[in-house]
């Protein structure tokens, strides 16, 4: 192969080459973009509902784990290993989420909040009924 073939051979592969990680490079920034426009974008936090079954079972939070506040430190341990995850609980009025913050707080776990009641934790996350 004579050296301007080669050169043009070389050039087209390198173009190939450029317009392949091009399109990779698109269609990865819209995914990002796409993405954060998305409503678990700031799901950050890990939602606990620390009702009973039975309050669960009448009106719940879809994609909410339910532990019940007794068992809270032990479960959460399982799930969360990490110290430091986001953590929001809420309950019918705040009160056993208060318990349940009080005892995870005691575990070692320093990102808990309470988020008071169901309908509080609705507002605080736009979520309708």
């Amino acid at each position: 192969m004579c050296s301007g073939r080669k050169d043009s051979f070389n050039l087209v592969k390198l173009i190939e080459f450029s317009l392949m990680n091009f399109k990779i490079l698109r269609t990865i920034s819209l995914l990002l973009l796409v993405s954060s426009f998305s409503p678990l974008a700031n799901a950050d936090s890990n939602w606990i509902d620390v009702r009973s079954q039975l309050e669960h079972s009448i009106d719940s939070i879809e994609g909410d784990v339910r532990i019940s506040h007794g068992d809270i430190v032990k479960q959460i341990s399982q799930m969360f290993p990490d110290k430091g995850s986001e953590i929001q609980l809420y309950c019918r009025s705040g009160g056993r989420a208060g318990i349940a913050m009080s005892a995870l707080r005691e575990a070692g776990y320093t990102n808990v909040s309470n988020a008071g009641g169901i309908d509080q934790a609705r507002r605080k996350r736009r979520l309708s009924e």
